[in-house]
């Protein structure tokens, strides 16, 4: 019977393990433990009458076994671990995002739309937030589609090797598990490398959009100052051709104020004064006219008066003879 388990147990040591079956759970390995213990048991009291260099190996391959397990639950072990901190740093950097994108929306939307609520400004913004979002999840979705590309194409190349490995019979030690770990521990330091360049990306996008959103406004200053500038040259331009008008009609009443300015310093230079007697003469000759002027205005003034005198005495018999008249017609 104990020659029966020993040759058993020596197969089962010639025979390598694999990673399928080192996948295991915690309870698995504690009930085939559980079912080892009680063969051992049964083993041990069925073959009481076994010598103690027996015994000690039969001890020793118990002992042996004990620690294959105790190794493939510490893998399995270790192996959680890693999947559940992978995990918890995903979730972490997911987080940092979303306050990072929430802190972003506040920051260059809401703020706009609460100065200027109901504007097409604000809602074109919106819309554009929208698009920018979209492209970087668009970039984003194709650079983890590459990325997902290229490990399983390493998955690929791994499950071949370790297909190989299975087919030759090579058996996986604890130095294969501590290559495995390293190799782990080196790919979890290049994600976390390429999420740090991933994150800076998304920060120098972010400040890029902001910049360009700076220019955007700058240059919609300038060509506000542009059209402004346009204006003020057309109604400048307008007023310069008015102010040559002026000068032109000016340089024309020049022209005339020198010719005339000309005749009259002409006439000034042939004027000559009459002499003394003469201009008294003229003077008594211009008062006596001024008299008779005189006179005949207050002869006009009282022929007048004495034309209304003869109207009103005219009207005044006129009126008389209607009347009269008036009269001696029923008579008749």
């Amino acid at each position: 019977m104990f020659e029966k388990y020993y040759n058993k147990l020596e197969l089962k040591d010639q025979r390598p393990p694999r990673l399928s079956e080192i996948k295991i759970t915690g309870a698995e390995i504690a009930q085939l433990r559980s079912r080892r213990k009680s063969k051992s048991r049964m083993g041990m009291e069925r073959v009481m009458g076994l010598s103690v260099d027996q015994k000690l190996e039969l001890v020793q391959k118990e002992l042996e076994d004990t620690k294959d397990e105790i190794r493939h639950m510490r893998a399995n072990a270790e192996r959680d671990l890693q999947h559940h901190e992978a995990i918890i740093e995903e979730a972490e950097i997911r987080w940092t995002e979303v306050q990072k994108e929430v802190h972003e929306f506040e920051k260059d939307i809401l703020k706009t739309i609460s100065k200027k609520k109901g504007s097409i400004l604000a809602t074109q913004k919106v819309m554009k937030y929208i698009e920018d979002m979209n492209r970087r999840r668009d970039n984003m979705k194709d650079k983890l589609r590459l990325k997902n590309v290229s490990l399983k194409v390493q998955r690929k190349k791994l499950l071949l090797q370790l297909r190989q490995k299975e087919e030759v019979g090579e058996a996986l030690h604890d130095v294969d598990f501590q290559q495995l770990k390293i190799e782990n521990a080196q790919f979890l330091e290049t994600i976390e490398a390429r999420n740090q360049e991933l994150i800076q990306m998304k920060l120098a996008s972010g400040n890029t959009l902001q910049i360009l959103n700076a220019y955007k406004s700058k240059l919609h200053h300038a060509m506000q100052m542009s059209l402004n500038l346009t204006k003020e040259f057309l109604l400048r331009k307008e007023l310069l051709e008015k102010i040559e008008k002026e000068t032109l009609q000016a340089e024309e009443d020049r022209a005339k104020a020198l010719a005339l300015n000309k005749q009259l310093r002409k006439q000034l230079s042939e004027f000559r004064a009459p002499q003394v007697m003469i201009y008294i003469r003229e003077k008594i000759r211009n008062g006596d006219l001024e008299k008779t002027i005189r006179m005949w205005e207050r002869k006009v003034e009282i022929a007048e008066m004495s034309l209304k005198g003869y109207r009103k005495a005219w009207n005044k018999m006129k009126t008389t003879n209607e009347q009269l008249q008036a009269i001696s017609g029923p008579g008749k």
